[in-house]
């Protein structure tokens, strides 16, 4: 069993997403006597899940990132969160320290320990509240991109493939010059939870053309981009029906 010491408590962190049932991070958690939390979609996100053993009167947290793939942060947003929650926290604050080493996405319950404790034998930053915000001018103004995709991440869509789907059209989209990051110009991606239908699963729609997608596999995310996003042709084979409700 790692020692955080001298924290005493800890957490891992996804850094990508993930929904739905098998929770990984809760598993690889159990698998070393510590809790688990997200920075994207997931719950508890890392800031409650601070609170509650602030809360609780930790002397300190250890927070040690898990890689679950596309789209995933760097460690340095672990300590952007942590500073921000630490600045706005009232009342009790623990020593809370962030590993620079992540566990890798191969990672079993079996090694998890042994992953833990050499993430903690390494560098090891504690938390100031002097570190960047998690703001930039950069972040101002809604984006000027031409396309929206929402790629659905919710239970059924992620048992049936949604994740490999997801890292086909970030791979897709910078193969055809669309930098695929959240906030681009050309095509913003935006991972979501359930968007119907389920049985479709799994879906994306494309906006502002209101276009949905069912039954995608990476081959057909890769057409997506060629056909819809750079030429303008929604693929007919995959697309689903939509009828828009009118008012009254």
């Amino acid at each position: 069993m790692p020692d955080p010491s001298p924290s005493s408590a800890l957490v891992l962190v996804g850094l990508g997403v993930e929904v739905g049932p098998p929770d990984r991070v809760a598993a690889l958690a159990a698998g070393c006597g510590a809790s688990s939390a997200h920075l994207q979609l997931g719950s508890p996100s890392m800031s409650d899940e601070l609170s509650r053993l602030a809360d609780a009167g930790a002397a300190g947290v250890a927070l040690v990132g898990v890689d679950l793939g596309f789209p995933g942060v760097g460690t340095s947003w672990l300590r952007r969160v942590a500073a921000q929650w630490w600045r706005e926290r009232s009342g009790h604050r623990p020593e809370v320290r962030v590993a620079a080493t992540t566990l890798g996405r191969d990672t079993t319950t079996d090694a998890v320990g042994d992953a833990v404790a050499g993430a903690l034998a390494g560098d090891v930053r504690t938390v100031t509240g002097r570190e960047a915000p998690p703001t930039s001018t950069a972040w101002e103004q809604v984006p000027a991109y031409r396309h929206q995709v929402l790629v659905c991440r919710g239970p059924r869509c992620t048992a049936r493939g949604a994740e490999r789907n997801a890292e086909a059209l970030t791979r897709a989209l910078v193969e055809a010059g669309l930098d695929g990051d959240l906030g681009d110009d050309d095509v913003l991606v935006a991972h979501t939870g359930c968007l119907f239908p389920c049985n479709q699963a799994p879906v994306a729609c494309v906006q502002p053309d209101d276009v949905w997608y069912g039954r995608l596999d990476p081959a057909a995310v890769r057409e997506l981009v060629r056909e819809h996003l750079l030429a303008g042709r929604p693929l007919a084979a995959r697309r689903l029906p939509r009828a828009r409700r009118a008012l009254g």
